[in-house]
């Protein structure tokens, strides 16, 4: 599993070339050209089948949904809730993906990892500041963070970066707006917060050697400046019809990557709707200390992708007015989610795993606390 991850976006890959895995045709391209090798023409034919992309299955499956839904009587709440999901969060979903887009075609990598390697407190704030710029699913972005890891980023960053990533990126801000309206200023805000206080702790244990040390090194070039770089591509830079089609092909990238856990927690959101009574969201869930008991162990085993679980979350929002809920849903399922402590586990260290829900859960729980309490 190790050998497969795609060195571009941190995903499982099927596609060989270049020594390595790679999930998409699109990938490769960038990796010839950050790398400068030649095209790998034996690549262009290869990759998942259409009809065994996740996207276009799970959209086939949410239109036949709809359409039995329309045509039984029985079910129409059902297709009533999904449409008006739907019509929610369509325009924040385009957006962020153009948005998406934008950042893979014009940000080079080489931004994102050069100052994460550095054992100051500032190494936080860039890591955390990458974080937002990322534009993945949680699992895509739990494989970055391994990957930067493996590159020399230091762990207090990886941790920092891997929080940031699935509630501070711009695409699932947008779609957080669209759910939340201005309320998701304190979704953001807030995840940024529990980022940078759980890097900096864990700058503290790295310090008292309680977590692991990273034994991959790295070369960071003290000459290289960011606002340098951006001037020099600026006075070099010509618009050309190539730009569109590059933004365009990193969207529609993006949207294979994201789109289909977008369009499960949908369809399971609109299930909620339309078949949980409302007293079992306030019996189990409600702005109580044990309703976050509950939706973070809720949110501990339920295992959807960050762009899922934002529909999730706003369903309980909007059962039980427990917006500190919401918020433990969306933080728990990246500090606590069996899937990412097991691959830090293995890919970082145990203690670093086990750290984790440690530093991270008393924050959650706490503001979540103080959001039901004040909101």
């Amino acid at each position: 599993m190790a050998n497969r991850i795609d060195p571009i976006c941190g995903m499982k890959g099927s596609i060989k070339a270049h020594g390595h895995y790679f999930c998409s045709r699109h990938c490769i391209e960038k990796y010839e050209k950050e790398h400068k090798v030649e095209k790998c023409e034996q690549c262009a034919d290869k990759g998942t089948p259409w009809y065994k992309e996740k996207l276009y299955i799970f959209s086939l499956i949410t239109v036949l949904l709809l359409v039995i839904s329309y045509l039984i009587p029985q079910l129409n709440g059902f297709y009533s809730a999904l449409v008006e999901y739907i019509k929610l969060i369509w325009w924040a979903v385009l957006l962020g993906l153009l948005i998406g887009g934008i950042i893979d075609y014009f940000i080079p990598r080489e931004y994102i990892s050069k100052f994460l390697a550095k054992d100051k407190k500032r190494t936080i704030l860039y890591a955390v500041g990458f974080g937002f710029l990322m534009s993945a699913c949680s699992h895509g972005i739990l494989a970055i963070a391994i990957q930067l890891h493996k590159k020399g980023a230091s762990i207090p960053a990886v941790v920092a970066f891997l929080l940031a990533s699935p509630w501070a990126n711009l695409p699932i801000t947008i779609l957080l707006f669209s759910f939340f309206g201005l309320k998701a200023f304190l979704l953001v805000f807030s995840a940024i917060v529990i980022a940078i206080i759980t890097g900096l702790i864990f700058q503290l244990l790295d310090k008292m050697n309680k977590i692991e040390k990273n034994k991959n090194t790295v070369k960071v070039d003290e000459k290289f400046s960011i606002g340098k770089d951006i001037k020099k591509r600026m006075r070099n830079y010509t618009f050309s019809i190539k730009d569109v089609y590059g933004v365009l092909n990193g969207s529609f990238a993006l949207a294979k990557m994201i789109m289909w856990w977008i369009l499960i927690g949908v369809i399971l959101a609109a299930l909620a709707r339309s078949f949980v009574p409302n007293h079992i969201f306030m019996q189990y869930l409600g702005p109580t200390f044990l309703g976050l008991l509950v939706t973070l162990a809720f949110a501990t085993i339920m295992e959807v992708c960050s762009e899922g679980s934002s529909v999730l979350a706003f369903e309980i929002f909007n059962q039980t007015k427990a917006f500190g809920n919401s918020f433990t849903f969306l933080m728990a399922g990246v500090a606590t989610d069996y899937t990412e402590i097991g691959l830090i586990w293995n890919n970082i260290g145990k203690k670093t795993a086990l750290w984790l829900p440690v530093v991270t859960v008393p924050q959650i729980l706490l503001l979540g606390y103080l959001f039901n309490l004040l909101l």
